[in-house]
């Protein structure tokens, strides 16, 4: 059964859940609708490319190298505990746009939180902001089951904001939680935010 979090909102992960040992992090989004033009015809929606990666950080909340930035650019951390699938340049169709697999037995010890963000790809040159995404939202899912474990709808108006930081994973007392964040921030670049954790 899925849990639906609101923002600020913890959840265990593992605890309850025996034989939990890998989880996949989904996050989707939609362009907004564009509205209509003087002449009454409906506008193109935007072509906005969001970007998810995750940030492995230590007891500090310190990045605790730059390969555990997993982002379009490298996919998987040296320990090869987190893996993008890939980019999703458009977030058009249903489901989830990107995803990132964790092994949580396989997360160094030196690794306290993952926290995940989506920033807009170029999004200066394109003069983009999140408050032309609708829609979006980030999941926990077992993928031995399909089953979903929590979801947070990230409803606030972000519109100014070029990255967000929708929430973590993080250890407590031996299991793993989820956090909802759900805060808006001005971030050009995956590495302009990950230079805030360094």
């Amino acid at each position: 059964m899925t849990i639906s979090l609101v923002k600020g909102q913890k959840v265990d992960l593992t605890k309850g859940n025996a034989g939990l040992t890998k989880v996949v992090v989904g996050l989707g989004w939609d362009p907004a609708d564009a509205g209509r033009s003087f002449f009454g015809f409906k506008k193109a929606k935007a072509n906005i490319d969001c970007d998810a990666s995750a940030l492995m950080l230590d007891v500090h909340g310190k990045l605790v190298s730059d390969k555990h930035l997993i982002c379009f650019y490298n996919l998987k951390s040296p320990c090869r505990s987190v893996v993008h699938t890939g980019d999703n340049i458009t977030g058009d169709g249903d489901g989830d746009d990107e995803q990132i697999i964790v092994d949580l037995n396989r997360v160094p010890a030196e690794v306290e939180r993952i926290l995940v963000v989506v920033n807009i790809y170029n999004c200066e040159a394109r003069r983009q902001d999140f408050g032309m995404i609708q829609s979006a939202f980030i999941r926990v899912f077992d993928p031995s089951s399909n089953n979903e474990l929590v979801r947070f709808n990230l409803t606030d108006n972000y519109a100014g904001k070029t990255a967000l930081i929708t929430g973590e994973l993080y250890r407590h007392q031996g299991e793993w939680k989820f956090n909802a964040i759900g805060e808006g921030t001005h971030a050009p670049h995956i590495d302009i935010l990950a230079r805030q954790y360094t």
